[in-house]
């Protein structure tokens, strides 16, 4: 009776939809998100989510499609924090917060001049992973495909433009065009997963399986993988946890994945000072 019970939700199209494009996009988040955390990108990853809120409003507004509006208004967002950030008058961080704010403010504001625009950009905002559609299940896996095609051919660059782009630079690596290549791959999975998280939570898939993935390990290959496995996993147990709870899927998915971050936190901490401990005897 229980196994039939915990099956119920897979006798639902929707709910199947919804936990295959939600375990895709958890793990393309944790994958993309090694690169956000070590590069100290999280902040990055959180503005362009709600920058590409005004193009998503722009979209439901103008009633075209959402992957054309959003999808060249987070590049255009993109295009500017590199270009402003670069020329080093102020930091990345203020340029970050003047694109990304004002885009997020045109959203809301186009979203209470234009009413009936309002149910679509709510689910942008929190997410509707149960109204997915094939065509979601199709962007996200291709956007996941095309980011594990480029990190496996440009696996080099990549790991040493992270940790020393300076000597990266010196040594031919074209450090900025990397930066814009995970610019880009940041982007189009924000695109393709706001609908599925919600773009006021977006970030926090993007950081927090690679955080907790960088507490179990030093390994930048082992991260890799870790980080996807912590992404998918708790993105289907969440699902699953969201229908019997009868939660919000966004939220108890991020809930889930913080408690992951907490229990590798604390077992860091103890190994930490256990190895203290074990020092001290010697």
């Amino acid at each position: 009776m229980f196994a039939i019970d915990l099956l119920e939700p897979y006798g639902f199209q929707f709910f199947r939809n919804g936990l295959v494009v939600a375990t895709i996009a958890g793990a393309l988040c944790g994958l993309l998100g090694v690169f956000v955390v070590l590069r100290g990108m999280s902040y990055i990853g959180h503005g362009l989510s709600h920058a590409v809120f005004g193009g998503a409003a722009a979209s439901a507004v103008l009633q075209i499609n959402f992957f054309i509006g959003a999808g060249i208004w987070g590049i255009v967002s993109g295009v500017l924090i590199a270009r402003v950030s670069r020329r080093r008058v102020i930091g990345a961080d203020a340029a970050i917060g003047v694109v990304t704010t004002a885009s997020f403010a045109l959203g809301l504001a186009l979203m209470n001049r234009y009413g009936q625009a309002s149910k679509s950009i709510e689910a942008v905002l929190f997410g509707s992973v149960l109204g997915v559609k094939v065509g979601d299940i199709i962007a996200v896996s291709a956007v996941a495909m095309l980011a594990l095609a480029v990190i496996m051919l440009t696996y080099r660059k990549l790991l040493f433009s992270t940790f020393d782009p300076d000597v990266a630079q010196v040594s031919g690596v074209r450090v900025s065009l990397v930066e814009a290549m995970l610019l880009a791959l940041l982007s189009l999975t924000i695109l393709v997963t706001m609908r599925v998280i919600g773009t006021l939570l977006i970030s926090a898939l993007l950081v927090i399986p690679a955080a907790s993935a960088r507490l179990t390990t030093n390994s930048f290959s082992r991260m890799l993988w870790i980080a996807p496995l912590i992404g998918g996993v708790t993105c289907f147990v969440g699902m699953n946890l969201s229908y019997f709870l009868d939660t919000s899927a966004s939220a108890t998915i991020i809930l889930l994945d913080a408690l992951v971050f907490i229990i590798a936190y604390a077992t860091a901490g103890a190994r930490s000072r256990i190895r203290m401990a074990s020092l001290g005897h010697l």
